[in-house]
């Protein structure tokens, strides 16, 4: 199996395109090695031939551009993009589809909640009804695992998550991570026997979490903050990192030291908030984070299953 990151920073990007300070600054400025990063997704592959798009990101047309696995097949109107799954409704992780409209229907797997927030609150699938349609297929999360029949090789199991459900979604403040408002997925080649556990938007650990990180060869999990309070610290927020849905990676109980119980797997932070110092690779945390034996997602970077 092959994994392919489009896109490693949270919602906006980094920089984000309105934020002058901290990170976002010194990058405008040339003072720091960091890179710029646009939003989460990624792509995965048992044939390198054709690709499932885990998420779509505002940043899509970029990112197929700069990968040529996504790139116009043979054909007027024909792509490398054989299926798509979202693991939730977010904006960051949805917003591309319209970018996606010029193309041949989408064939689209999400759970029951995201198809209804897709179809209300930020509905999309009705947009695209006007341009290219969706076949939505349904991921339940009472199905041991699925299969994409338009990317063969790959078995996908969805891992209940406790995070956040999008501002506009009707289970908004009625959290229940037994409905399937956000996932994440064990990705399994079933040629290599090689897993994948992807998990960007993660708020807390449980059974299911753990089940499927022992069973991984590889993680790519939430990397969103490595405070708790890091939007008020850097004065761009008021909400916690917890009430955001996502686990901080500093100090007891944080994901490094969740990631610290397998240290024979490899454990790569994905969708990083513009505000995480990690992004520095000249800073304290990220110094913290790779001594911990714990990579920081990028941009073009590739995992062989």
């Amino acid at each position: 199996m092959r994994v392919h990151v489009l896109g490693s920073a949270a919602g906006g990007g980094f920089p984000q395109w309105n934020c002058n300070s901290g990170n976002n600054q010194r990058l405008h400025e040339g003072t720091t090695r960091a890179q710029a990063r646009t939003q989460s997704s990624i792509t995965v592959s048992a044939d390198g031939e054709r690709w499932v798009l885990i998420n779509v990101s505002p940043d899509v047309r970029q990112q197929v551009i700069g990968f040529p696995g996504l790139r116009p097949a043979p054909g007027t109107r024909e792509t490398g993009i054989a299926a798509i799954v979202l693991i939730d409704s977010q904006i960051d992780h949805t917003a591309g589809l319209l970018v996606l409209r010029e193309g041949a229907p989408l064939n689209v797997w999400s759970t029951e909640p995201v198809r209804e927030d897709l179809s209300t609150g930020l509905p999309l699938f009705k947009l695209l009804e006007h341009y290219c349609t969706v076949n939505w297929n349904e991921i339940s999360l009472q199905q041991p695992e699925f299969r994409i029949p338009q990317a063969p090789g790959l078995a996908f199991r969805a891992i209940q998550l406790e995070s956040a459900a999008p501002p506009y979604s009707p289970h908004r403040n009625d959290p229940d991570p037994n409905r399937g408002d956000n996932i994440g997925l064990l990705i399994t080649d079933e040629r290599t026997g090689g897993k994948l556990f992807y998990a960007p938007g993660l708020g807390k650990t449980g059974p299911g979490v753990a089940d499927a990180m022992a069973a991984a060869d590889c993680m790519l999990v939430d990397g969103s903050f490595f405070y708790e309070d890091e939007m008020v610290r850097m004065s761009v927020g008021t909400k916690p990192a917890s009430a955001m849905g996502h686990l901080r990676q500093s100090g007891p109980g944080g994901m490094l030291e969740l990631l610290g119980d397998y240290p024979d797997k490899r454990r790569v932070l994905i969708h990083i908030n513009n505000t995480n110092p990690i992004l520095d690779p000249d800073s304290p945390e990220r110094a913290e984070v790779e001594a911990a034996g714990v990579e920081v997602a990028y941009d073009g970077l590739d995992i062989e299953l």
